[in-house]
């Protein structure tokens, strides 16, 4: 059984979101959710985020077909980000890599 938590939301009423693949332990992605597109996953167990250049929630993979079921979410120490442990379906990230962590800074 779950803890209720208090979110710290930012300023726009967003936490950063990470995914995480709950069998390798991959980090998949970052987005935002707001206190809607966090309710709307724990209602359905479908991952759904904000889009802060679209203003509009997204459910991931709706339209790509590559979607994340939800097994688990947990809070940070700060309440300021969450952690999604995620069944994804195909590719994370837009560009149809894996993850959205592909490239390495040098």
């Amino acid at each position: 059984m779950g803890v209720m938590v208090e979110i710290t939301w930012n300023a726009d009423g967003l936490v950063p979101a990470i995914a995480q693949d709950a069998e390798s332990g991959e980090v998949l992605m970052m987005a935002w959710m707001n206190e809607e597109s966090l309710r709307r996953t724990l209602a359905t167990g479908r991952a759904t985020y904000w889009s802060r250049s679209r203003q509009e929630y997204w459910v991931k993979g709706e339209t790509s077909g590559h979607i994340q079921e939800v097994r688990s979410i947990a809070v940070d120490c700060d309440a300021d980000t969450l952690l999604l442990q995620v069944h994804q379906s195909g590719a994370a990230c837009h560009t149809g890599n894996r993850t959205c962590f592909f490239r390495e800074l040098s």
